[in-house]
């Protein structure tokens, strides 16, 4: 494949990479034109394998032929098979580095179209456990409550209306490329959208709604009651604040992690992982 070296950043053909801002790249007013960027050579084969379309790569000069290779040969196999050739930009360390951020890339950055987001009927079906992400703000807890979903068995991850962007450059970063793997959609399109009809529309595909919240009524997370539900959807809030309490109040159940030295609460991610793990499907 060509490969274009870059010396001034000025090219209006970077733009995808250093001037444009989330909200141009999601493209809220034509989404199937979005964009998102995969960062690091790890996440960008994930997001390959997934059947992520690359639209461009910009690359540390130094490792086409190593820590890189394999990406390029993965775009140019990508090029064979589509017919169009992927504008692969390479530069010297010393250049890129006038980047904001391109030193945390481990080299390279890839622009992606954004896949098209599965209906809720389709991320659904056949799912037994399901985790809902409400309003939370932090695009770094996004992507650890990404890669804890993948790894401890979550079928499906449903944000609501205002939650951040999982596809958000840290966010894609964080979660190593999980969120590529991790089937996940909105639920809903509008902020009053959730909890109602969010929740009813949980239940009535047979899903029963767990808060992640400390409370009077509070049960323990190794409940086996928990365990035992057949389709569960793990619920956990904003960073701080936690859920709101008309959600708290309209969930079949409301659970808590025992602490241990004083500790009245986990960061989000942490609780997300334990909570994943302990009420897996049995």
């Amino acid at each position: 494949m060509k490969l274009t070296k870059i010396e001034n950043f000025d090219a209006p053909e970077l733009d995808v990479f250093v001037r444009l801002t989330g909200a141009q790249l999601r493209n809220k007013l034509e989404p199937e034109a979005g964009i998102f960027i995969a960062e690091s050579p790890t996440v960008i084969e994930v997001a390959l394998g997934a059947g992520c379309v690359p639209l461009a790569l910009l690359t540390d000069e130094r490792l086409i032929n190593t820590a890189v290779a394999r990406i390029i040969n993965m775009l140019e196999d990508y090029s064979e098979k589509c017919g169009e050739d992927i504008p692969i930009y390479v530069a010297e360390r010393e250049v890129l580095s006038s980047l904001t951020g391109f030193e945390l890339t481990r080299g390279a950055l890839c622009a992606m179209k954004r896949p098209a987001l599965p209906s809720l009927d389709t991320l659904l079906t056949g799912a037994t456990r399901v985790a809902v992400f409400e309003n939370i703000a932090d695009s770094t807890n996004i992507g650890a409550l990404f890669r804890a979903a993948a790894a401890l068995g979550i079928d499906a991850v449903l944000v609501t209306p205002t939650c951040c962007d999982p596809l958000c450059r840290r966010a894609v970063r964080v979660s190593m490329g999980t969120v590529m793997q991790v089937p996940w959609g909105r639920i809903g399109e509008k902020k009053e959208d959730w909890p109602h009809p969010g929740i009813d529309l949980l239940r009535e595909r047979g899903f029963r709604t767990v808060a992640m919240a400390l409370t009077d009524d509070s049960v323990s997370i190794d409940d086996p009651a928990l365990r035992n539900e057949e389709k569960l959807a793990i619920i956990l809030g904003t960073e701080g604040d936690g859920l709101s309490k008309r959600t708290i109040a309209d969930c079949d159940y409301t659970a808590k992690i025992p602490m241990y030295h004083g500790v009245d609460s986990l960061n989000v991610a942490s609780a997300g992982a334990v909570a994943f793990y302990a009420l897996r499907d049995k």
